[in-house]
């Protein structure tokens, strides 16, 4: 049920963002597409708080209130909230933010859902996280599709190993900006194989400080490296990667001012 709810929300936000903007069923489409999307990550609290994962309950929980509130606003096409501020178009925002959603919607859920594209990913990836290892020196051996090990300690390849969440989250916005092709290439350039190439050093870090210790007993090499390291790093990179696309893309600004401007005509409004 779940999964059939997911497909029917992107596939409604995909259709909405084939639809010309001048097309009159084009808000009501996008705003049907986030109000189903809403319920997708509502179904989706339970299973967090089984696992007694509170972060990702409460993040859940925001992003269904989040998307029923887009729904809303597209659907209803509250006049109070959907109008130029400083010279953006929220309205142009929100259905920049629904491609974003889409594109990058349909390329992460692919690989999360479809088991398939699933496997696929996660091989390729293990397999060039070897290669690379390789290539640097570090000896990594493969225990299986999904496993590989140094010194006999063996590391799971999962999807999060993939750098798929940060690839779909650029290549969505990159695909919701109206840019000439060459700096839309360029921005895809710059962000995407660059995410995949540091994500592959990422792994081989990660598995080559734990199997050897780095840091102490495998257990504290393993957290010091994945969590505190490894973690640091990416951010600091998609940081920079970030700045990078937006001053290629400079129409990012925009939507994101657009989604602002929104934000706060709602508590003008309230107030």
């Amino acid at each position: 049920m779940i999964v059939s709810i997911l497909w029917l929300a992107l596939s409604l936000l995909v259709i909405s963002s084939i639809i010309p903007k001048d097309n009159k069923f084009k808000p009501a489409v996008a705003g049907a597409g986030w109000a189903i999307f809403s319920i997708h990550w509502a179904l989706q609290w339970q299973t967090y708080a089984q696992m007694s994962d509170y972060v990702n309950l409460v993040v859940t929980v925001l992003a269904a209130i989040i998307c029923i509130f887009l729904g809303y606003v597209l659907i209803t096409q509250d006049r109070r909230l959907l109008k130029d501020i400083n010279g953006i178009n929220t309205a142009e925002s929100l259905f920049m933010v629904t491609t974003a959603a889409a594109t990058g919607g349909i390329f992460y859920f692919a690989f999360s859902e479809i088991p398939a594209m699933n496997k696929w990913i996660i091989t390729a990836v293990t397999d060039q996280t070897i290669w690379v290892a390789s290539a640097l020196g570090v000896m990594i051996t493969r225990m299986d599709w999904n496993l590989i090990a140094v010194n006999g300690h063996e590391v799971e390849i999962i999807l999060a190993c993939t750098a798929i969440e940060s690839i779909a989250l650029f290549t969505g916005i990159i695909a919701s900006v109206s840019a000439p092709f060459m700096r839309a290439g360029k921005a895809f350039l710059v962000s995407v194989p660059v995410i995949y190439g540091l994500n592959l050093i990422r792994n081989v870090f990660v598995v080559d400080a734990y199997g050897s210790t780095w840091f102490g007993d495998p257990e504290t090499s393993f957290y010091i490296a994945h969590t505190i390291i490894a973690k640091t790093g990416s951010l600091i990179a998609l940081f920079i990667i970030a700045y990078v696309v937006l001053k290629i893309l400079p129409e990012i600004i925009d939507m994101i001012d657009g989604v602002l401007n929104l934000i706060g005509g709602i508590f003008k409004n309230a107030g």
